[in-house]
C-alpha cells in the first residue's frame, strides 16, 4: 500500500482533546470510516495482511472491531465472531476479566464460537495498552483456537500495548502509528 494511502487515512482520523476525560486525546476513527476512500484503504490494508493465510474466523472486539471485522471476514471467506461486553450475547458464554488503570472490565464470547484448532484474527480499531486485545487472545485460546494475529488500524505506540500481545506469541499488525508527543 502506498504512503499516500496511509497519509489519506491518517488525515481523516479526528483528534478530540479531553475525551473521555481531561488530559486524554481521543483518536476518533469514525471520521475515517465515513469517508468511502479512507474506508476502502483501511479494508484493503487489512485484507492484504491476511489474504494468503488460512483464517477460519475474524473476531471483532466491541464495538469498532465490528466495523472492520465483518467485512474483512467476508473478503477472507471466513466467519465473523463478535467479542462483546458482558450480558450482550444470548447463548452460553466464556468470559475474560482484565485490569484497567481504574479497575477491571470483562469481555465475552459464545462458548461454541471457536473450535479447537480454528485460526482466528482478532481485530479492533485502536491498540492502546493492549488490555482488551490481550483478553481477547485469552478467550480464543480458552476455546482452543489459535490466534493468527491481532490487527488494528491505529496504534498508540507510547502505551506499549503491542508488547503485551506479542508476549503471548501473537503477531500484531497496525496500519497507523501515533506517537502523540
Amino acid at each position: 500500500m502506498t504512503t499516500d494511502r496511509y497519509h489519506y487515512v491518517k488525515e481523516h482520523v479526528r483528534m478530540v482533546p479531553d475525551f473521555p476525560k481531561k488530559g486524554i486525546l481521543f483518536l476518533d476513527i469514525t471520521t475515517a470510516t465515513k469517508d468511502a476512500r479512507a474506508m476502502h484503504y483501511m479494508m484493503d490494508f487489512l485484507y492484504e495482511q491476511f489474504k494468503d493465510e488460512k483464517v477460519d474466523y475474524v473476531a471483532g472486539i466491541e464495538s469498532r472491531g465490528f466495523i472492520f471485522g465483518a467485512p474483512l471476514a467476508c473478503r477472507l471467506n471466513a466467519g465473523f465472531v463478535p467479542i462483546r461486553k458482558p450480558n450482550k450475547l444470548p447463548a452460553e458464554t466464556i468470559k475474560e476479566t482484565y485490569s484497567l488503570e481504574y479497575g477491571t472490565d470483562t469481555i465475552e464470547m459464545h462458548t461454541d464460537a471457536i473450535k479447537p484448532g480454528d485460526r482466528v484474527v482478532i481485530i479492533d480499531d485502536l491498540l492502546a495498552t493492549g488490555g482488551t486485545a490481550s483478553a481477547a487472545c485469552n478467550l480464543i485460546k480458552k476455546a482452543g483456537g489459535e490466534v493468527a494475529a491481532a490487527a488494528f488500524i491505529i496504534e498508540l505506540t507510547p502505551l506499549k500495548g503491542r508488547a503485551k500481545i506479542e508476549e503471548k506469541g501473537v503477531k500484531v499488525v497496525t496500519m497507523l502509528d501515533y506517537d502523540l508527543d
